[in-house]
C-alpha cells in the first residue's frame, strides 16, 4: 500500500501561523497536522506501508528541513519517502501527477489539512472508496450521490437542492492507482480545467463513466485545520481524544513552579510553568515558558515566552514573546490582536 499526500499549498487562511512554517506541519495536540494525518491513516488501513509519497511547493518554501521531518515520518511506519514538487498551483489532479513515478498499485490520497478518527475496513469489491463524513449542511460541500447498491455514482458540488449528507472530506482509496493516473493524463493532455486548475474529480468521474465500483468509507470524525479558528478547535477535539485513547500528554521534563495543569494538555519538553493556570484544552511546544497567566483553549508553539497573560482562544507561533502588559508592541505582517 502507498500513501499519496499532496502538501504544496501554502496555506494562506492561516496566516501569520503558515509564514514560516508550512500549513501541513503546524502541530496541533503537540504533532504536525500532516503526521497525524498519515498516522491515523495508517491505522484504518491496517496493513503495511510501503511508500509515502510527498508532493511539495516551492523549495524555499517546503526546505530541507520540511524534507526530513517527512523522511523521519515514513520511517517511523516502516516506509520509503518519495519527495515530489509541484512548481505551479494547478490543481488537485495536477499535483497528484507530479508523483506519476509512484502511481501505480494500491494507494490513498489525502490531502493534508485534515484530520479524521475512523474505524472501518476497505470494500474488496470496490474499485475506489471515497472517504466521506455526514454533515448537516450538505450544501456546504462536494458530496457524493449512491444508487441502490450505495455505490457512487457522481459527486455534485455545493448542490443547490438535496442530493446527500455525505461530504467528500479529501481522502481517497485506488485498488490501482494508476487507473486514475491514466484518466488524469488524459484531462492534461486535453487541458480540462476547472476554476484554472486541474481536478481530481476530473479523472474521478471518467472512471466511473467506464465502469468502475466507487464505495463511501464513512469516518467518525473529520476536523479541518482551514483557519486559527476551527485550527484551535480541532486541537480542542484532538485533545480530548488522545485522553480518552489514554496517550501520555504531559512531559517528563515539564517544570512546574506554583503552576497548574487543567487536563486535556499537551505540554511538550522543557516547557516552564510559573505562576499560571494551563487548560484545558491547551498545547504548549517545545522550550516555552509561560509566567503569571490563565491560558485555555489555546494552541502555542515551539520556544516562545507567555508572561502576565490571559488567553482564551489564542493561537502563538514559534519563537513568540507575548507581554500581556506590553507597553511597546512589534508585529509583523498578518498579525491580529484581538
Amino acid at each position: 500500500m502507498k500513501i499519496i499526500v499532496p502538501m504544496a499549498g501554502r496555506g494562506s487562511r492561516l496566516r501569520p501561523h503558515s509564514l514560516t512554517v508550512p500549513k501541513p506541519l503546524i502541530p496541533v495536540a503537540g504533532k504536525p497536522i500532516v503526521h497525524r494525518l498519515v498516522s491515523d491513516i495508517a491505522k484504518v488501513l491496517k496493513q503495511p506501508i510501503e511508500e509515502i509519497a510527498f508532493v511539495l511547493g516551492d523549495p524555499a518554501w517546503f526546505g530541507d528541513d520540511v524534507i526530513a521531518s517527512l523522511k523521519e515520518l515514513a520511517e517511523s511506519l516502516g516506509a520509503k519517502a518519495s519527495i515530489y514538487r509541484q512548481d505551479k498551483p494547478l490543481g488537485t489532479g495536477h499535483a497528484i501527477m507530479c508523483a506519476e513515478p509512484s502511481l501505480s498499485g494500491p494507494a490513498v490520497i489525502a490531502y493534508a489539512d485534515t484530520l479524521i478518527r475512523a474505524e472501518f475496513d476497505l470494500d474488496p469489491d470496490a474499485d475506489s472508496v471515497i472517504w466521506t463524513k455526514k454533515v448537516e449542511n450538505p450544501e456546504a460541500y462536494g458530496v457524493v450521490k449512491l444508487n441502490d447498491k450505495e455505490e457512487i455514482v457522481e459527486l455534485v458540488e455545493k448542490p443547490e437542492t438535496f442530493v446527500s449528507d455525505q461530504a467528500v472530506i479529501g481522502i481517497y482509496y485506488f485498488k490501482d492507482v494508476a487507473v486514475l493516473k491514466d484518466k488524469l493524463q488524459e484531462i492534461l493532455d486535453e487541458n480540462i480545467m476547472n476554476g484554472g486548475e486541474y481536478q481530481i474529480n476530473d479523472g474521478i468521474k471518467r472512471m466511473m463513466a467506464d465502469g468502475r465500483v466507487f464505495k463511501t468509507g464513512t469516518v467518525d470524525e473529520w476536523m479541518d485545520c482551514g483557519n486559527k479558528k476551527i485550527t484551535i478547535e480541532t486541537n480542542q477535539r484532538m485533545l480530548g481524544f488522545l485522553e480518552a485513547d489514554g496517550e501520555e500528554l504531559i512531559s517528563n521534563s515539564v517544570q512546574l513552579e506554583n503552576a497548574n495543569i487543567i487536563a486535556p494538555c499537551y505540554i511538550g519538553e522543557n516547557v516552564v510553568l510559573k505562576d499560571t493556570t494551563v487548560g484545558p484544552f491547551v498545547s504548549i511546544g517545545d522550550n516555552s515558558v509561560v509566567e503569571n497567566s490563565t491560558i485555555k483553549n489555546s494552541l502555542i508553539q515551539t520556544n516562545s515566552i507567555i508572561t502576565n497573560a490571559n488567553l482564551d482562544n489564542a493561537m502563538i507561533g514559534n519563537h513568540a514573546k507575548f507581554n500581556g502588559n506590553f507597553e511597546s508592541i512589534s508585529i509583523g505582517d498578518y498579525s491580529v490582536l484581538e
